[in-house]
Parts: C-alpha cells; sequence; structure tokens
C-alpha cells in the first residue's frame, strides 16, 4: 500500500527526462570510465556513506544504464546525482582523464527540465536562477535589505522574537555567520578604472561576481587595491553578470549560457589582457566558457578568446609577488583549498603566496584538497552532508592549531566561518579570503 501523502509517481515525467538524457549524455565521456575505483577515496559522499551509487563510478554507471535504454531515470536516480557535491575531485584522480563534472551538468539539466516537482521548488528555482542572479541591480537592492537587517537592529529584533527557530538549524547557524552585506559594490566604491603610478603591466579585467559583490564587497575592493599595488590597470566592466556557474551545477545550462554570452562581449569590448576572478567557483566557470559554446559558429572564437585569459588572482599576484611591500605578520596560518580553484582551474599559487609573507607560519591542512562542503548551494539544498562533511574537516583544521585559516572562494569561506562556530574555535582563529590577508600584509 502506498504511505499516507504519497503522492503518485509522474511516470510520464520520468520517461521524458530519460528521453532527454539518452540523446545528450556524452557517450564518449562515460565509456571512457574503466571502473578501476580511483576516484573512490576521493569521493567525500562515497567516502561518507560507503555507497557505490554515491560515488563517480556509481554515478556514471546509472548514467551509462539510462544512456543505453537499460533503465529508466526516477527519483533515486536525481537523488544520487543531487547528492553530488561537484568538487571533481575525482576528474584530479582518475587515470582515464573522464570530464565528470561535464556529464554530471548533462544528467543535471535533464533532471531540471523534466523532474516532476512542486509548484513551490519550480518557483524558488525560478526567482533565483532567472530573476535574482542574473541582475546585479537586483543584486544589490537585496544588498540594501540585508545591510538594513544587519546594521540598523532589525536581526537584533527577530533574535529577540524568537523568529529564527521557524528556520531549520543550519540556516540558524549560518544567518550567524554571515558577512555584513553592501549595497555598493566594488565599481560603486572605486570607479569603472584604476590606474597605476607609472606605466601599467597590462590592463586586467575583474569578474567581480553576484553574490561576491554583496557579501564580500571589501574583497572586491581589497583585490583591485592589490592588482594596482602590483602594477596593474584594472577595469570593472558594468555590463557583466553572474558568472553562471551555479545555473550550471543545478542543470539551468541555457541560463547560463546566456550569462556567458554577456560576460564574453563586456570584457571584450573593455579590451583586457586578462580576466582576473577571485573566487574559485566563478574562474572554473570561466575557463569553461570555450567548451560551452564548442561548435558554436557564432560565439565559439570570441569564448576561446575569453577562457584564454581566464586568470585566478594569485595566479597574477605570484608573478610579482616580490614587487608588493610586504610587513611582517606573525601569525600561523593553515589553508583550505578550493575544489573548484584546484580541480577546475589546475591552480595551486596560493601557498607559495603564503609561505611568501614575513612572519607567517604555514601549516599544511591534512586533507585540505578534501571538499569542505560548501559547494555553491550545497549546504543549503543538503545541509545534513554538508554537516558531515564539514564536521570531519574542522577536526584537522583543529589539529594545525592555527590563528587563521584562510581560503579562495567566497563559498568555502563563508563554509569555513560556520565550521568554526560549529567547532567552537571562535576564540582560538578566523577565517579570512587570501586576498584580504595579502592586503593586511601589504597595508
Amino acid at each position: 500500500m502506498k504511505p499516507v501523502g504519497e503522492k503518485p509517481i509522474d511516470r510520464e515525467s520520468w520517461a521524458q527526462v530519460g528521453e532527454y538524457l539518452r540523446k545528450t549524455l556524452d557517450q564518449d565521456e562515460l565509456t571512457h570510465c574503466m571502473r578501476c575505483g580511483f576516484c573512490l577515496p576521493a569521493c567525500p559522499t562515497y567516502r561518507e556513506t560507503g555507497l557505490e551509487q554515491a560515488s563517480p563510478r556509481g554515478r556514471l554507471a546509472l548514467m551509462k544504464a539510462v544512456a543505453d535504454g537499460m533503465m529508466e531515470p526516477d527519483k533515486a536516480f536525481a537523488d544520487q546525482m543531487n547528492l553530488c557535491l561537484g568538487c571533481r575531485a575525482c576528474e584530479t584522480a582518475c587515470p582515464a582523464g573522464v570530464q565528470y563534472g561535464r556529464v554530471l551538468e548533462q544528467a543535471r539539466a535533464g533532471i531540471a527540465l523534466r523532474e516532476p516537482s512542486s509548484r513551490i521548488v519550480r518557483g524558488l528555482r525560478k526567482l533565483f536562477f532567472e530573476h535574482l542572479f542574473p541582475y546585479q541591480h537586483r543584486l544589490r537592492t537585496l544588498g540594501w535589505w540585508l545591510a538594513l537587517y544587519q546594521r540598523w537592529g532589525v536581526g537584533w529584533l527577530v533574535q529577540r522574537s524568537g523568529l529564527m527557530r521557524l528556520f531549520p538549524e543550519h540556516i540558524r547557524e549560518m544567518e550567524a555567520v554571515m558577512p555584513l552585506a553592501s549595497s555598493k559594490g566594488v565599481r560603486e566604491q572605486l570607479g569603472e578604472i584604476i590606474r597605476p603610478e607609472g606605466t601599467p603591466k597590462g590592463r586586467v579585467g575583474l569578474f567581480r561576481g553576484c553574490i561576491m559583490d554583496v557579501l564580500f564587497t571589501e574583497t572586491n575592493c581589497n583585490t583591485a587595491r592589490l592588482l594596482v599595488k602590483a602594477g596593474y590597470e584594472v577595469v570593472i566592466p558594468d555590463k557583466q553578470r553572474c558568472c553562471g556557474a551555479l545555473h550550471a551545477h543545478a542543470g539551468e545550462v541555457e541560463t547560463a549560457k546566456r550569462l556567458a554570452c554577456d560576460n564574453i562581449g563586456a570584457f571584450r569590448e573593455a579590451k583586457v589582457d586578462w580576466i582576473v576572478s577571485n573566487a574559485g567557483g566563478c574562474g572554473a566557470m570561466l575557463v569553461e566558457y570555450a567548451h560551452h559554446f564548442q561548435g558554436d559558429v557564432r560565439m565559439e572564437e570570441d569564448a576561446r578568446w575569453f577562457s584564454e585569459r581566464v586568470r585566478d588572482i594569485s595566479q597574477l599576484v605570484a608573478d610579482v609577488i616580490d614587487d608588493l611591500p610586504l610587513k611582517r605578520l606573525q601569525r600561523r596560518v593553515t589553508y583550505q583549498d578550493s575544489c573548484h580553484l584546484r580541480n577546475g582551474m589546475h591552480v595551486t599559487q596560493p601557498r607559495n603566496i603564503l609561505r611568501r609573507i614575513p612572519g607567517i607560519t604555514y601549516v599544511e591542512l591534512f586533507e585540505s584538497d578534501r571538499c569542505c562542503g560548501s559547494a555553491g548551494i550545497y549546504n543549503l539544498t543538503q545541509p545534513e552532508m554538508s554537516k558531515q562533511i564539514l564536521d570531519e574537516k574542522m577536526t584537522h583544521v583543529k589539529n594545525t592549531e592555527a590563528d587563521i585559516l584562510v581560503t579562495s572562494n567566497p563559498g568555502c569561506l563563508l563554509q569555513m566561518k560556520w565550521g568554526i562556530r560549529r567547532a567552537g574555535l571562535e576564540q582560538r582563529m578566523h577565517a579570512v579570503h587570501l586576498v584580504d590577508l595579502l592586503m593586511e600584509a601589504v597595508e
């Protein structure tokens, strides 16, 4: 007998998911998997559950079974695709070079287009992915309301009233570590173009991001200032938009491509030598623009031009670290990798930069290359798995006895702040972005 309250399975919708996936899943990538199992110890969800279907190899097998018509997708299939963090650690471990992240996005695109879901879920997806993230002026309005909540006693009143108890525990905990929001982004504070003294070493286009420019505006400003200190001219194109990473990871591929088109046009018009990101998640998406427009006669060349110029801030800083006036910082520091910075962009410079700051005692974090559980909005959509991964991470963080925990991605930074609070380490350490620590050393 069907449990009370369970909705009937929409078999027709799931059949449409299967039909879509059979047309779109990359068979070459699916057949490249050798089933060797090298990805298993690299996968956070497999390590937490011990389940084959919760591993990259298992998920690829499920996708191949759907692509070959051996099974129809269902809710259990969708749940496993959505349980994946998308950290891409399996790609680094894979001897066959399977581009797992790309196939996962294809699977999620089919699920997002056809999966039977409630009106509330569809409404929330539409609100955030179509009507909020793509529009900078709407995000700034959100920043104004958040700033009002944080700075003018509204938050205190909400806390005292007990209204926060209506929200899940993880939402209450994350609200407590939320950085101060701003309605004025980096362009509004510093202007469109910031020039160094003397002849510039190059013209850098700063990618400001969406949430980054609302919740981590000071880090964006410090990024521009640091580049100018290093001798670069910085331009912040006004027409740039959200990178599209959250959309692509959630299966909203067409929206992601529309955003990419706007960004390519904005930075090409600005005639920049490099396009710099200070967020690992954004950077990994930006370098993938060329892949997303492969075979597109109209956009392929421009997308390749764009992707070839994308750099993480640490890559440019590492080249000129000796030119920066760094003062001594007597701190004990450890570093948590951004998964997409390490596995997507293959950037390893942050550690070398930290070691070059005078006075720093650098301590390597055990399994620093393992995902912290942030993964975009994963900590909101999969809070229990996210907390399990985070709590294990914080055990290793505690063992470093560091004063400062550094990372290179806003999502990771917020997750680390949450982890420090959960672990009761607030009096012993704090988490900062690499750029903010560097600016402390420079200033």
